[in-house]
């Protein structure tokens, strides 16, 4: 049987708004974890869901094909409609098609991978890669996978270019999830944003992803705040101090290109 949230008098609460929340949040935590799926036991777990509730929900979802299951590994993923559906809001944004130019720019200048992030809550979702040249590549994080913003370099860009209490606030939303970041905690994020603000752009390494280090600058439009964010990642080892000196001009420019298009639209 459905559940449903009660209304009380005088409540703004709309009926079934708890099983749509439920609902949501299986499909984010899915997304996060899209390449190597999830069991049921960690979709219930991620989201704070009794065991038989989340079971349920999920094979709710897997009849709409909003999820598919691995027969093999019994793991789950986002399914064939989740798919279908972002592609049809995509037109609606058009940065896939605006960011891919300087995206390749930025990989064939660095010789390394780039990406671009857009925030979605408290998360952010690469919704493009462009692999360089260099022999080593670094493409760790895939196309339509979503994370805590803070645990990559398109996040931390975003949450430097937030105003501080906002910036609280999402670390509280996400403290729970950063322990399957490696050794990454709410100190290491709030201690990566306060050097990004000295330094002028977003560096992160060693943390959720070992023996990458990543640096990003986020794209913001005339009212000042962050809707996405370009990166470039490469191994630990290449990306010294002196070279992110090298590459955070190449990416201002791409910034400034992606930003003056996002305003004329």
């Amino acid at each position: 049987m459905a559940e449903f949230t009660v209304r009380h008098p005088g409540s703004s609460e709309v009926p079934g708004t708890q099983s749509l929340r439920r609902i949501v949040q299986v499909l984010k935590v899915l997304a996060e974890h899209q390449e190597v799926g999830l069991r049921f036991v960690d979709v219930a777990a991620l989201c704070g869901l009794q065991q038989p509730t989340a079971h349920r929900l999920l094979k709710a979802l897997q009849v709409e094909q909003l999820v598919e299951r691995d027969s093999v590994t019994r793991r789950y993923r986002l399914g064939g409609l989740a798919f279908e559906l972002g592609m049809a809001a995509a037109p609606q944004f058009d940065l896939l098609e605006m960011s891919s130019p300087g995206l390749r720019r930025l990989a064939e200048k660095s010789g390394d991978t780039s990406f671009l992030f857009i925030r979605r809550g408290n998360d952010v979702v690469c919704l493009n890669r462009v692999l360089g040249h260099y022999s080593i590549q670094t493409p760790v994080v895939t196309v339509g996978s979503r994370q805590p913003m803070g645990v990559n370099a398109g996040g931390l860009a975003m949450l430097i270019a937030l105003p501080p209490i906002e910036v609280e606030a999402i670390l509280d939303a996400v403290e729970s999830r950063l322990s399957v970041y490696g050794n990454c905690d709410r100190a290491d994020i709030a201690r990566l944003v306060q050097r990004g603000h000295e330094q002028g752009y977003a560096s992160i390494g060693e943390m959720a992803v070992p023996g990458v280090t990543a640096i990003g600058l986020p794209v913001s439009v005339k009212s000042g705040v962050p809707v996405a964010a370009l990166t470039i990642a490469a191994p630990t080892s290449r990306m010294t101090k002196a070279r992110q000196a090298e590459l955070v001009p190449l990416l201002q420019e791409e910034v400034e290109r992606l930003a003056e298009q996002l305003y004329r639209r």
